[in-house]
């Protein structure tokens, strides 16, 4: 089986920590030159320093990929630097509230849908072109174990299922055009983002109630998925999730 990304280009997003930082340093090892995007450079700056140590080349750009002027100038940057896009990881997400189904506001739900949804299918459409001209591509969108059973956060839960179906609809029309597109459904991960959850007590016991391995997941224990879903070693796979929950969705 083939899990080299040699001479690959990826683009990661949300890439300043957690998943999408494992993502881009573990990509990397695996052998592509990776860009990496999220809203400040100078954050995106010290995960390129760990590309570059892998011996691979990294290209940090800020961009909001919420916003549609900000997907076409990354998606140009990244072209321009690299003459093509291989592998992109649909990582950028944001959670701003805690609010009940019954309490959110329209300003919380416009904010989650617009970079976890918007956002992810019409930068999914720009690399997408540039993956049809160079002849094909691998889209890999993170999800969540939320999208699949609904949790405490209900707008970030209805997004997430979301992406799992516009990873369908995506992978059905691309896979002509020999781009694959699948997800990942993380379950709760200890990154800076889903802190407000592992670090309350009453929550994080709940949560490891609900989980057969007992533990929260590191950031690096997605990026194996992640390696598979971008290489020739799972070339006959497409429109498809992998919960990666310990066990939480059983």
């Amino acid at each position: 089986m083939n899990f080299s990304l040699k001479d690959k280009v990826a683009l990661i997003t949300g890439a300043s920590r957690g998943i999408g930082q494992a993502a881009a340093v573990g990509l990397a090892q695996a052998g592509a030159d990776i860009a990496i995007a999220s809203r400040k450079l100078p954050d995106l700056e010290k995960v390129a320093e760990q590309v570059r140590k892998t011996g691979r080349k990294c290209l940090p750009v800020a961009a909001h990929v919420a916003r549609m002027e900000e997907i076409n100038n990354l998606v140009g940057k990244v072209k321009e630097e690299f003459g093509k896009i291989d592998i992109l990881v649909n990582n950028a997400a944001t959670n701003p509230t805690m609010a009940s189904a019954m309490d959110v506001d329209e300003r919380a739900w416009d904010s989650i849908m617009n970079l976890n949804l918007k956002g992810l299918f019409f930068l999914s459409q720009a690399v997408a072109r540039v993956m049809k001209e160079k002849g094909g591509g691998k889209i890999i969108n993170v999800s969540s174990i939320a999208g699949i059973t609904p949790d405490l956060l209900p707008v970030y839960s209805i997004s997430k299922a979301a992406v799992l179906m516009a990873t369908k609809v995506m992978a059905q029309q691309w896979a002509q055009y020999k781009i694959r597109v699948n997800a990942i459904a993380p379950g709760l991960t200890k990154t800076r983002f889903s802190e407000a959850l592992w670090n309350n007590p009453d929550i994080l016991k709940i949560a490891m109630g609900k989980t057969p391995m007992a533990r929260v997941a590191d950031p690096e224990e997605m990026v194996g998925a992640i390696i598979y879903l971008a290489s020739d070693a799972s070339s006959y796979v497409t429109g498809q999730v992998i919960a990666i929950d310990g066990g939480t969705t059983i």
